[in-house]
């Protein structure tokens, strides 16, 4: 029978380097959520960095939900790490145990336990990822129990410390959010003022924290399906288990004595703290994002199922390569030398085994997106080159193809490609619903003025697409094609011709 992944575990391991006063690190961070992603990015870091002896400090974790947390105290909150995937073209396959969790508290069982650990003076950064809607304001009187919102438990929390005459913190959400550091301290100080709180209070709260927006990028699914297999290999037992991907960004808006103190930061250069993340954030969504979009559609429709089966089929792969090197890269270099970086590694984690992302997932709003992600990418290069981006401008006939409804069931609409019918989740689906419904027949004078009012629809993008020279001619003859021969002939013949 394995033993259980524990302290005493680790004790008798030490080649894992855990040194023994490893556990005698003070708490130095509290953070709100058990997810995966702050245990495979944050805490990884964390955990990297007292096992080189920078930070030498732990972190105490608030548990929102009232699920069971008992696998956290039965383990001493040590947990297995599994970095499994492709950097810079080599497969990793890396196991790693965790020790940067001192103890987990429940915030409606333990508040009083969570306030205490928050008064410590070791203690002095805060991080959080409660998902996009949990930074949102809800009016509620904070000394009436447990707060409901993250605003308000962070408030309470702030105003026990404040009542202390302690000093402030930095504070780092890591929620999807555009400018969350901005977004939390807005939302903060008008919950203060709702719950009439001292104007000192309120004084200290601006003057004594510092709210740092960032942007966190790392895939970590979680538990592996095989995890039976996993632990025989690993010779234990760890019901707290994730598997993540090697690479991982985790950019802070902050200065030098933000870096000071997040001093972690020195154990892994992907970890940035800089005056500001907007040039990080907009690589991602060009480079990642951006080649996601525009692949998504033709890889769908021509019968592909995940992004790395797209790697595996020789025209899907040369989609990818060439949208990100050739096409979006250029039109992001303004951004630094960092992004052509960046952009090896994202087709990286595109190659990646270990990852099933699907891709009618990524169709999700896939116009908004579109919109969003590449409408400026295509402008770029036009303006830059005089000509157009051959893989994005067929990616996007494929997207008015994905959205292209072939009828309706339980109020949704439905496309279809050679495998069947698929959902179409799009808010503007009945937006091309009606644009499609004046296709009269196939042929390119039709398909033409379809693609032409399609691309000058305001409701869809932010300019008229047609002002782009030579863009909906283009992107009529890739529709044409692939309305009269299927989508994957066309691609055949349209792979043989470049």
């Amino acid at each position: 029978m394995l033993p259980r992944l524990n302290k005493q575990h680790v004790m008798n391991n030490p080649g894992w380097g855990i040194a023994p006063d490893y556990f005698l690190y003070p708490e130095r961070i509290l953070q709100f959520g058990t997810g995966v992603l702050l245990r495979g990015l944050v805490d990884y870091l964390v955990d990297k960095s007292n096992k080189q002896g920078i930070f030498k400090g732990r972190i105490v974790v608030v548990k929102s939900t009232d699920g069971d947390a008992g696998a956290f105290g039965s383990q001493d909150g040590l947990f297995t790490t599994h970095i499994k995937g492709v950097a810079q073209g080599e497969l990793v396959d890396q196991y790693l145990v965790n020790a940067s969790i001192s103890r987990v508290l429940q915030s409606n069982a333990e508040w009083e336990a969570i306030l205490e650990a928050a008064t410590q003076p070791t203690l002095d950064i805060i991080v959080s990822n409660t998902t996009e809607v949990g930074i949102q304001y809800v009016e509620e009187n904070i000394a009436a129990g447990v707060p409901a919102s993250f605003p308000g438990k962070l408030l309470a929390i702030l105003h026990e410390r404040w009542s202390k005459g302690m000093k402030g913190f930095v504070i780092i959400p890591t929620e999807l959010v555009v400018d969350n550091g901005v977004l939390l301290r807005e939302t903060v100080l008008r919950l203060a003022a709702y719950n009439q709180l001292p104007e000192a209070f309120i004084q200290w709260i601006g003057d004594a924290n510092r709210f740092c927006s960032s942007l966190v990028d790392r895939i970590v699914p979680g538990k592996p399906k095989n995890l039976a297999e996993c632990w025989e290999q690993a010779g234990y037992t760890d019901e707290l288990w994730i598997d993540a991907e090697p690479f991982l960004l985790w950019a802070i808006e902050g200065d030098a004595a933000v870096a000071q103190q997040l001093s972690f930061h020195q154990a892994d250069e992907r970890m940035l703290i800089a005056p500001s993340i907007t040039p990080y954030r907009e690589q991602k969504l060009r480079i990642l994002n951006g080649s996601h979009t525009a692949a998504v559609c033709v890889g769908f429709l021509s019968g592909l199922n995940t992004v790395y089966e797209c790697m595996q089929d020789p025209f899907m792969r040369r989609f990818f390569q060439t949208v990100v090197t050739e096409e979006i890269l250029p039109t992001v270099a303004h951004l630094g030398p960092q992004t052509a970086v960046f952009a090896k590694d994202v087709l990286d984690r595109f190659a990646n085994p270990s990852i099933e992302h699907k891709l009618i997932s990524i169709t999700f709003q896939q116009s908004s997106k579109m919109n969003a992600r590449n409408v400026q990418t295509l402008l770029r290069y036009h303006a830059a080159k005089g000509t157009l981006p051959e893989m994005l401008t067929l990616g996007f006939a494929a997207t008015l193809l994905f959205l292209r409804p072939e009828g309706q069931q339980n109020g949704k609409y439905q496309g279809r490609r050679k495998e069947g019918v698929y959902d179409i989740t799009d808010e503007n689906i009945a937006v091309f619903a009606e644009h499609w419904k004046g296709l009269a027949q196939p042929g390119y004078p039709e398909v033409s003025a379809l693609v032409k009012a399609i691309c000058k629809d305001g409701r869809l993008w932010d300019t008229d697409l047609n002002n782009i020279p030579g863009f909906a001619d283009t992107v009529a003859d890739h529709l044409t094609g692939m309305l009269q021969h299927g989508i994957n002939s066309y691609i055949n013949q349209h792979a043989k011709a470049i």
